[in-house]
């Protein structure tokens, strides 16, 4: 499986959800991905490091990831004995769900990804994943209302996910410098088009840019700009790689670049290579 594969993207469009229940190894490590779809993962053995927005995180036995869209995964790498299961979700459906849970705090996940289990709590929610992956194989034809029961197989399931983590989301409200780092990389995943400015965000949160600094250093280890910046290339990567008719002028564009050439200069100053070198590279 590609997860940045067009035939995936368009499965998940269609059916609204994508499960595989096994998983072994890193499919792709060392490459930054946004995804356009929400992603769970449940590790069901073994362990792997990989990146969140910049964050090196552990994924553990029993661990559960849930990565928003938008946001940035760079796997890194894993142990020989690495498994999971993994869940893409359209944004439609993530959307829908919302209005079937009691619980609506979603943004605490852009902070803190990843969920520890215990084997007892694993279990049941392997035991929803087996219900999802059941409703999910079946056609709205053999299954007229198979959209809405999956929706209530998902919120099923996100209730007890809230339930075993009440004590993590309980830390993380006294956290101040962490709510600052989650607003802070909310707003860039929404207006990386508009502004690319340190100034520009620090206005937004209410903080001088100094403030602003200090806080993403602490947390991310790398200043604000440099976040900035690698997110943009990250979704620069991801358009070049994807979209293999789109000409580097029209990916600059949809950037948000008012010129193609300050992009190009972007791109170098940042990655070390131009971005017809990254994509010469991506199609050999």
């Amino acid at each position: 499986m590609n997860y940045n594969s067009e035939q995936l993207i368009k499965a998940v469009g269609q059916s609204g959800i994508v499960i595989v229940r096994n998983v072994h190894g890193l499919l792709a490590s060392n490459q930054d991905y946004v995804f356009p779809y929400i992603i769970l993962t449940l590790t069901l053995s073994g362990s792997a490091r990989a990146m969140y927005d910049m964050r090196v995180i552990t994924h553990r036995k029993n661990d559960l990831a849930f990565i928003m869209p938008g946001h940035i995964m760079h796997p890194m790498d894993c142990t020989e004995d690495f498994s999971y299961a993994v869940f893409f979700i359209s944004p439609k459906m993530f959307d829908d769900l919302r209005f079937h849970t009691f619980s609506h705090d979603y943004d605490k996940f852009n902070y803190t990804p990843v969920c520890s289990l215990t084997d007892q709590q694993a279990a049941h929610l392997l035991t929803i994943v087996d219900q999802l992956c059941i409703i999910a194989n079946h056609t709205e034809e053999e299954l007229p209302n198979r959209y809405q029961v999956l929706l209530a197989q998902l919120a099923v399931g996100y209730e007890f996910l809230n339930f075993y983590r009440r004590e993590q989301d309980r830390q993380l409200m006294v956290n101040r410098q962490a709510d600052i780092f989650k607003r802070f990389c909310d707003l860039v995943v929404q207006h990386y088009r508009i502004s690319r400015e340190i100034q520009y965000y620090a206005d937004l949160l209410n903080l001088t840019p100094k403030h602003l600094s200090k806080v993403i250093r602490a947390v991310a280890g790398i200043s604000p700009a440099e976040w900035i910046e690698q997110y943009v290339t990250a979704q620069a990567k991801r358009l070049i790689k994807t979209r293999a008719t789109q000409t580097l002028q029209e990916t600059a564009y949809l950037l948000g670049f008012s010129e193609p050439t300050s992009f190009y200069r972007y791109f170098k100053r940042v990655t070390d290579m131009t971005a017809k070198q990254y994509r010469d590279l991506s199609v050999t």
